[in-house]
């Protein structure tokens, strides 16, 4: 996805002259290209989070579309009241573009692991979220909501699914309908989610906008009590999103899956992370045949 992030941004720098590039020391080298065709619109700013945020907001304030891409714990939780009282109180359209979360970068240890960014910035008013499972739909769903009016955070992933959809910013896409319950799906982990449920008659319905949320798909879809929630960052994330979708229409089971919330002391690669959060289609396929009531 980080390919696809400097093509399709480079490609909306030259489109739109409202667009500017602000980068942490991360992906200096990747947008190089950028820095000599747009060398009065991107700006490497360094190990400077916080004050990126404010000054992406100040940009955004005179009518610009600052872009800040970093590392998520550094963008996301390190510069977390920036984003909140700069960017979500003012209602102000900065694009903020990580990468590392939840536990791509886990080989460097806990400092460079953030399972928790999509939690708090829900908490914020106003910010728009988005988790692309494939570098396709990342351009799809860039271009489409970059030049909005609040905040946008874009989640990338090292991992992608190599499925072909059509992908809509603020809806959800159903890709099956069963009988036994309803499996939510957010971004990269799709791939992995239709395989562990092969053979179960469950819907299964995808999302790559986190917020504003689907609700109304999710209800209109769902045909029994049983929701599994397959997340790719701390379990139990969307539960809220999707109680609040029903209100008090249906009484619900729920089942979420995603990384423990548990501090995460463990090193080693990507794949090993998932083993260690069962988040492998073996261990899917159990938690769903179990849920689902499958002998």
């Amino acid at each position: 996805m980080r390919r696809q992030l400097v093509r399709t941004v480079e490609s909306a720098m030259a489109e739109d002259e409202r667009l500017v590039l602000l980068l942490g020391d991360i992906g200096v080298y990747g947008f190089r290209h950028a820095f000599s065709s747009f060398p009065s619109r991107v700006y490497n700013i360094g190990i400077l989070e916080q004050a990126t945020v404010s000054l992406a907001a100040g940009l955004a304030a005179e009518g610009l579309i600052p872009v800040f891409h970093s590392i998520a714990p550094f963008t996301v939780e390190r510069a977390y009241e920036q984003i909140k009282i700069d960017l979500g109180y003012q209602k102000l359209n900065v694009v903020i573009i990580s990468v590392g979360a939840s536990y791509d970068y886990a080989a460097l240890g806990c400092t460079h692991q953030c399972p928790g960014d999509i939690a708090i910035l829900k908490a914020i008013p106003n910010m728009r979220i988005v988790t692309p499972g494939s570098a396709a739909e990342f351009d799809a769903l860039f271009r489409q909501a970059y030049a909005g009016d609040q905040p946008i955070y874009f989640r990338l992933a090292e991992q992608a699914h190599s499925l072909s959809l059509p992908v809509t910013f603020g809806q959800a896409t159903v890709l099956r309908e069963g009988k036994l319950g309803t499996v939510l799906v957010a971004g990269p982990l799709l791939e992995k989610t239709i395989k562990a449920c092969a053979g179960l008659d469950v819907t299964v319905i995808y999302y790559t906008t986190l917020e504003p949320f689907d609700g109304s798909t999710l209800v209109a879809h769902s045909y029994a009590d049983r929701i599994a929630i397959v997340e790719p960052f701390y379990q139990g994330t969307l539960c809220h999103e999707v109680v609040s979708a029903f209100g008090t229409k249906r009484s619900l089971r729920l089942l979420p899956i995603g990384v423990p919330r548990q501090f995460r002391q463990f090193y080693g690669n990507v794949h090993q992370q998932d083993e260690e959060c069962g988040l492998t289609i073996e261990a899917l396929k159990e938690k769903f045949d179990d849920f689902f009531g499958v002998c």
